[in-house]
């Protein structure tokens, strides 16, 4: 799969999934226009692939419309921005509350409407896919908000492939498992807390970054250009069992 004349946004570009993504879609010769709210990762990426780079704090809605309007018409959307705040039902802040849904899925429903704007008003077409999370399909403890904007951004998925694609936008969505970023793979660490994890997947280990934006580059590319409103585990077989 080739993206050679394409473009892509990217969110959340500056490290984990989305920084694979960035890489990946370079390398197969796209125009990345990375966005991301931390300006040393933006200049690292920009000195390994190129493109372009926007910071912004997705939290601020309007900054985050006026970065969509920067990046302009481009080809591929893909939503890898994402926070977690570990807090119990019973402890669970309204700070928390606030961060995680409104960088999750507030945001994404956002850069997915500006996209979209911008699609149909160059006569349409183009790809956006969804970063979730097995967590959206499975109770996790202290997950809760975390949880309801995956699942949240699954349902907005759907409801954006139905009135999108008379316009010849396919939006589709992966759902990782744990996926082995840096920060991640120091907190899986510890076989003690990974192995009871780790064995309720049928290929018994956890995802690969690389291996999520491979499943994302396939979605976006014209080899899946009838599949739209669906949502793609990449899960090593986790939710199957």
């Amino acid at each position: 799969m080739q993206f050679s004349g394409k473009s892509v946004i990217i969110t959340g570009a500056g490290k984990g999934i989305g920084r694979a993504c960035a890489q990946l879609m370079a390398a197969r010769g796209a125009e990345v226009v990375a966005i991301s709210r931390t300006q040393s990762d933006l200049d690292s990426l920009k000195s390994e692939i190129g493109g372009r780079s926007i910071r912004v704090d997705l939290a601020d809605v309007a900054a985050t419309r006026a970065a969509m309007a920067e990046a302009g018409p481009c080809d591929f959307l893909i939503n890898s921005a994402g926070i977690n705040v570990l807090e119990s039902v019973l402890d669970m802040s309204d700070a928390g509350y606030e961060a995680v849904l409104g960088i999750n899925l507030r945001a994404a429903l956002v850069t997915c409407q500006e996209f979209a704007r911008a699609r149909v008003a160059k006569g349409g077409g183009g790809a956006i896919v969804n970063i979730t999370s097995i967590a959206g399909h499975r109770g996790f403890q202290d997950h809760l908000c975390y949880a309801a904007s995956k699942a949240g951004l699954e349902g907005a998925t759907r409801v954006l492939a139905k009135e999108l694609g008379a316009h010849g936008i396919r939006v589709n969505a992966v759902a990782p498992t744990i996926t082995l970023t840096e920060l991640a793979a120091e907190a899986w660490n510890d076989p003690v807390k990974s192995q009871p994890m780790m064995v309720r997947h049928p290929l018994n280990r956890f995802a690969e970054a690389e291996e999520v934006a491979q499943s994302i580059a396939l979605l976006l590319s014209d080899d899946s250009k009838m599949i739209s409103g669906a949502v793609l585990p990449v899960d090593g077989g986790f939710l199957a069992v």
